[in-house]
């Protein structure tokens, strides 16, 4: 969502880092570009100028002009102000979670426009509630007006695991809530969301029904659900529905999409809510804590590590790093571990995903662009491994050049792609073979420590996917193995 942004702002910060000194005229001249790029980037107005005044006021000071490094001092002053727009003044830039501290069932209701995506966050909301929080969530939805969509709540229910309140025909939003309410009692629910009607634009017929359903179910969060590709005008619903209803804060959707992110930097300070959660996907799980630090970060190029490091943990399964954890001890690395290794960079959102979080973003994804990489190279890799034979996999040694011409005609690729695999499994090898003579795991850590992937695992790193000595390939994104760094560290805990 931000490219263009931060496109444009690390051009302008380029040029600052380049110089040794600066004078009070050359930040005035790069805080200008910088209020443009946000203009551009679709940011309200007043939000824009009242950013880049708090900065400019900062940034002249004596104590930057005259430091060592004045343009990485300008730098982080920019930080901490994108931190402090997107809402991280009051936590520190951490996510501002869900406040279910009330007896129960504590109730969430979800407002919004028609068409934001309010019933497929609500499903998700429930998910990640009932998986991250451990609680009993069951969904209603109070939407009679748009055809078949308390249906679709329901199939989304049955696909998270979730209950929701059965049908009943021609029932009103108000009788809805009322008997959601009573259900959720009788059943020992903790958290009942609440899925409002929406309509095409704000009219006072839908502020009028959302203040009775608020003032029968007293909601202890109500959530305003943003679809952020609609830009400025998500600005103009936001103050709309905070003028009638009290939001406790924001769910952004679409955030993975190529929206100039204006929505996302003016939210906070238009509403006054925090943006608590952001829709990165069409997919159940696609809903993320959102970390006003972390965007800052992804936005100025610096990545977001920290993130990464999250989703390893969660897609990691505890069996298979159990399993490799007693392979590594061994000095043993073969294609089917090999293969898990791919599948845990697919499962954490591919190569595109992580290279976004990678510090120097815009560089990565040039880089990957440009050398033609995408996800289909992972599954091409799979592919190839997919069309050996279970003992091919077991001992890679056994593939000669018959067999290379058989899995690539298997796999429908090229004897020089098998060839590539090949090379990268030998390389991995070596590197846990090296690992055993450190002594083991307490090696892998002490190694992951000090270098990550492109120290520990040449292999990966040097066939095109970190960059490290031999780089073939992609030299703006060191270490795209963090994932099996993460590994490690999961591995040093247990």
């Amino acid at each position: 969502m931000f490219d263009t942004l931060s496109d444009r702002l690390g051009g302008v910060f380029d040029k600052l880092r380049g110089r040794g000194a600066l004078n009070e005229q050359d930040v005035r001249d790069a805080m200008r570009e910088v209020r443009i790029a946000l203009l551009e980037a679709d940011v309200a107005l007043p939000v824009a100028r009242r950013f880049i005044d708090d900065v400019t006021e900062k940034a002249v000071g004596q104590s930057v002009l005259r430091s060592v490094t004045p343009g990485q001092q300008v730098v982080k002053i920019v930080n901490d102000a994108l931190v402090e727009m997107l809402g991280g003044g009051d936590g520190g830039g951490e996510a501002v979670g869900l406040d279910l501290n009330a007896a129960p069932p504590v109730v969430i209701m979800m407002v919004g426009l028609q068409g934001s995506g309010k019933t497929t966050s609500t499903a998700k909301l429930a998910k990640l509630i009932k998986e991250k929080h451990g609680k009993k969530a069951m969904m209603a939805s109070l939407d009679v007006n748009r055809p078949a969509a308390q249906e679709q709540l329901k199939v989304l229910g049955e696909q998270v695991g979730v209950a929701t309140l059965p049908i009943i025909p021609g029932q009103q939003p108000v009788d809805i809530a009322t008997r959601a309410l009573n259900a959720a009692k009788l059943q020992a629910v903790d958290v009942l969301l609440l899925d409002t009607a929406g309509r095409l634009h704000v009219d006072q017929a839908l502020m009028e029904e959302m203040k009775a359903v608020s003032a029968i179910s007293a909601p202890k969060e109500i959530l305003l659900v943003v679809d952020s590709l609609t830009g400025q005008d998500a600005v103009n619903v936001a103050q709309s529905f905070a003028g009638q209803v009290s939001l406790t804060g924001v769910i952004l959707t679409r955030m993975d999409g190529d929206a100039r992110g204006g929505a996302a930097l003016s939210m906070r300070a238009v509403t006054g809510k925090p943006i608590k959660f952001a829709g990165t996907g069409e997919k159940m799980d696609a809903l993320e804590p959102f970390h006003p630090a972390r965007v800052a970060n992804r936005i100025l190029g610096m990545g977001d590590i920290v993130s990464m490091v999250e989703k390893a943990a969660a897609t990691i399964e505890v069996e298979d790093a159990e399993k490799l954890a007693q392979r590594m001890a061994k000095g043993q690395f073969d294609m089917n571990d090999l293969r898990m290794q791919l599948k845990q960079m697919q499962n954490m959102g591919g190569l595109g995903m992580l290279a976004g979080m990678m510090p120097g973003m815009k560089k990565a994804k040039a880089a990957m662009a440009a050398s033609g990489m995408d996800d289909r190279v992972l599954l091409r890799m799979d592919a190839i491994i997919g069309s050996m034979t279970p003992k091919e996999r077991a001992k890679p040694e056994l593939l000669n050049a018959k067999r290379k011409i058989r899995i690539a005609n298997g796999s429908g690729t090229q004897v020089q792609d098998v060839n590539k695999l090949i090379k990268m499994h030998q390389e991995m090898e070596r590197a846990m073979k090296q690992i055993k003579k450190m002594g083991g795991l307490k090696g892998l850590a002490a190694m992951f420590g000090k270098g990550g992937l492109d120290a520990a695992m040449p292999g990966l790193g040097g066939q095109g996917l970190g960059g490290g000595a031999g780089g073939a390939g992609l030299p703006g994104l060191p270490g795209m193995g963090n994932m099996p760094a993460n590994l490690g560290d999961l591995l040093k805990k247990k």
